[in-house]
Order: structure tokens, then sequence, then C-alpha cells
């Protein structure tokens, strides 16, 4: 099961199926609010529009539009198209099941196999836990798309894994990077807009042992075991912290720079200005400085956005906010440098 983390649980942002647990049925939490669960929670797992929430006592809660409750339960992953859950079974084994949000976990899964039936060959693979969508073993991954689960190459020995909309990253046991699948918006670091088959390294990344990872929907981040974080990817919505020409165009017709006038009501003429070094695709990792010096622990990524938490307990996030998911105050733009937002709770962050 995934390690446990002391503290309490918050969540904020769009919250117009109710899953957020705590806040009622609000169109927008605004504010980071405690979640509620019938027992201690020790894993949050959220998609878009319900939320999965694990207890110490291994029963596990649904919230929005999908709803219903399962004991036994040691890891839950939720998507919008499947939720995969790690339950108890006879012994001490344990059963990957795959079942439709919708179900409320009733009836029989989709999909059910044990997880580790076969990664027994290797010596010591038993030992080795995964954390969701990495498998118990950490030979395998689950999969959004058939088969399910799906195998990893012998020599590389996971840590984590993070699924993306396009994409896969994974973090192995020496804390080097690898990346595969699309590759469209820059979103795998090699340096190209090409997809990648199968696992590859961060070449950029050599030498330099990450602790941990994050992938969004069409960007990556990761976090060195010293606490610098690198960033790659679209940067559509500003969730690199990369300059935009969104940001720029928005702020710009906010404040009327576009609009000003003389006395006499003519148009002022403004020195032509030269272009600003506007980025939409980072293909290839960039170091980002997080204010005052701060250093990561901890990376989180939603579609389009992006959290860290600091050494010290900070909240920094930036990115899409039409949603108050970047802790905006009010809805609507996208902060496209880090904000500092609440402290010691992170919703999505294990």
């Amino acid at each position: 099961m995934a390690e446990e983390r002391p503290g309490a649980w918050f969540g904020f942002g769009f919250c117009g199926f109710g899953q957020d647990p705590g806040s009622g049925r609000e169109h927008q939490v605004l504010s980071p609010e405690p979640l509620r669960a019938g027992g201690d929670i020790c894993h949050v797992s959220a998609s878009w529009s319900y939320t999965a929430l694990v207890t110490r006592g291994g029963r596990v809660e649904l919230s929005g539009s999908a709803s219903g409750a399962a004991d036994g339960c040691r890891d839950a992953w939720a998507s919008e198209g499947l939720l995969v859950l790690l339950r108890d079974r006879s012994g001490s084994r344990a059963e990957l099941q795959a079942w439709p949000p919708g179900s409320g976990l009733r009836g029989e899964p989709l999909w059910a196999q044990d997880p580790e039936a076969e990664e027994g060959d290797e010596p010591g693979a038993e030992g080795r836990t995964g954390l969701l969508p990495l498998l118990p073993g950490s030979r395998a991954y689950v999969s959004l798309q058939p088969p399910l689960r799906r195998a990893l190459a012998p020599e590389l020995r996971a840590r984590r894994l993070e699924l993306g909309i396009e994409h896969a990253l994974l973090l192995d046991a020496a804390g080097q990077v690898f990346s595969w699948g699309g590759g469209r918006h820059g979103q795998l670091g090699h340096g190209t807009l090409e997809a990648e088959p199968e696992p590859r390294p961060l070449e950029a990344l050599q030498g330099l042992p990450m602790s941990q990872l994050a992938a969004g929907g069409w960007h990556s981040v990761c976090v060195s075991e010293t606490g610098d974080i690198y960033i790659w990817g679209w940067n559509e919505s500003g969730q690199l912290a990369l300059p935009t020409r969104s940001l720029a165009e928005g702020k710009r017709t906010d404040t009327g720079e576009d609009e000003g006038l003389n006395e006499d009501g003519s148009k002022v003429e403004r020195a032509a200005e030269a272009p600003a070094p506007f980025i939409a695709i980072q293909p290839f990792p960039a170091l980002l400085d997080l204010p005052l010096g701060s250093e990561a622990v901890g990376v989180s990524c939603g579609s389009r956005h992006t959290a860290v938490v600091t050494r010290t307990g900070e909240l920094y996030t930036w990115g899409w906010g039409s949603w108050i998911q970047s802790r905006k105050q009010q809805a609507g733009g996208q902060a496209s440098f880090p904000e500092r937002g609440w402290q010691r709770g992170l919703f999505g962050i294990r």
C-alpha cells in the first residue's frame, strides 16, 4: 500500500459533481477544505469528476459522479474511464480489479487478476511494492487500454510510474527517469516531438538522481534528490511556469494597454517592441526555481496545472486556474509562475 503520510488531506477547485467530500455540492471550492471520509484517510486519487479515498482501515470511498464504497482495499487509482483497486483476498496476497466508475463497486469487476502471477520468477520481486498504476512487484503497470496489465522490461527496476493522457513516466531504483508514448507536445523530454514505443531514459537528466515525478495531461515534472524541479512538455496554460502568449495577451487586455488614447482622443503611438520569448512547447527538461530558493519534496499534476510541496510545508501551484485548481481566489485566468497557497496539505500528492 502507499506509504502513509501524517496530517490532513485538503481539496479545492471544481466541485460541480461533489468530488470534494466535505464541501457539499458547490460549483467551486475557492479555498482548501479538509476532505471527509468514514475513516482516517491515507491516500487520495482524483479523477476529473470523482475522487477515490482510501482509509487506513482499508476502506475505499467514492465521491462525485461515481459513488460507492468497498472494504479490503490497499490502493486505488481513479480515472474517468476506469477505477482500479488493489484489494485483499485469501491469505496475504492481493487482487487487482478494474471497475466501471459508475458501478458503485457492486456486482463483479470488469477484470480481475493476481497482479503478481507472473512476477515470482525474479528473486526478490515479491518484496517490492508498487504504487498504482505501478503494480506490486514493480514489473508491470496498469493501462487504460487493453491489455490492462502491461509488463515492463526485466532490467527496469521501477520505483514509481505515472501516466499522462498520451505518455508514461517511470522512475527507477537509481533515480533515473524514463519516458515513452506520444510526444507531440514535447512531454517525453527527449528534445523531439516524436513518439517513443518503449521506455527511453532522459539523457538530459543523466547523473541527476530524481526522487519524485508526475505526469500532467501533456507535460511532465520531476524533483531531484536535492530538491530541484525539472519540467517539460506543453505550456499552453502556463503549466510549466514559463512565459506563454495567452497569459501575456490576457494581461495586456486587462490593463487596457491596447486601448491607450491621447487627450484629443487619438490613439497612442507605441514604439515597436521586441517579440517576447514565449514558450509553447519545452521539449527538454528545464530547471525551475521556486520563490525564496525553496526546495521541493513532492509534485503533482492535473491536466494543465502543476503543484509542488516544499520541505517547509508550503504549497505552490501554477497553470490553468479557471476552476481554482491553481489556488487563485477568483475563477478564470491562469498563473504562469508559482503562487504560494495553502500550507501542509495537498489534494493529489501522496
